[in-house]
């Protein structure tokens, strides 16, 4: 494993990125990552939803779990996932607030066995955000905000060509972030970074 990058301080939308980390973000640095296979182009962007424990919002169970200090006797759904070892480089809470855990330009422990376009390991140049919700439930609008932002951000240090979800690239095995996500927003809004978006998708 790669040692961690000093991550920038504060938040800061207009900042620019410091060996992956963006100061758009407040950092919160997890051990769970590794380094990208070399020569690897990041061009991806794969989108996930997560809440811990299911459908509560608000605490500290992510952080928690990203980095590897949640207390698995805290609630019973936290038995059923004990020991595991997770991140994403981004997660957009409710409000908005936008933490990141993982540099982009390490592999952050998000997609697990995944495809698309015929190439396996998503984590491989993936760079995976997470939204805090409940696959299948609406988002906030503070989260499209920030999501936005931090797309375009994205656009300007790597080659990103597409935005899939979770269960695009892990079709039966992952739902999220589910028919809550509102697609056609996202990809009307950001039609001027000229990525491809899921099959079906309405932009305008």
């Amino acid at each position: 494993m790669n040692a961690a990058a000093t991550p920038p301080p504060g938040p800061n939308w207009k900042a620019d990125w410091q060996a992956g980390w963006w100061s758009g973000a407040q950092a919160v640095p997890s051990p769970n990552f590794g380094p990208r296979p070399a020569g690897v182009p990041i061009d991806l962007v794969v989108l996930h939803s997560i809440s811990l424990p299911p459908g509560e919002y608000g605490g500290d169970g992510i952080v928690r779990l990203f980095t590897n200090t949640l207390d698995w006797s805290a609630h019973p759904y936290y038995e059923g996932i004990r020991g595991l070892e997770v991140s994403a480089h981004f997660v957009i809470r409710r409000d908005g607030q936008l933490l990141q855990f993982v540099s982009c330009d390490d592999r952050a422990w998000h997609a697990g066995r995944s495809c698309w376009q015929g190439r396996e390991s998503c984590n491989d140049y993936a760079i995976g955000i997470e939204l805090e919700g409940l696959e299948g439930d609406p988002f906030e609008a503070s989260q499209y905000e920030t999501l936005a932002r931090l797309l375009q951000a994205v656009a300007r240090a790597y080659p990103v060509r597409a935005a899939v979800g979770h269960e695009h690239v892990a079709p039966g095995r992952k739902r999220d972030p589910g028919e809550g996500f509102d697609w056609g927003l996202v990809a009307s809004r950001l039609a001027a970074l000229g990525w491809a978006w899921p099959q079906g998708t309405a932009a305008g």
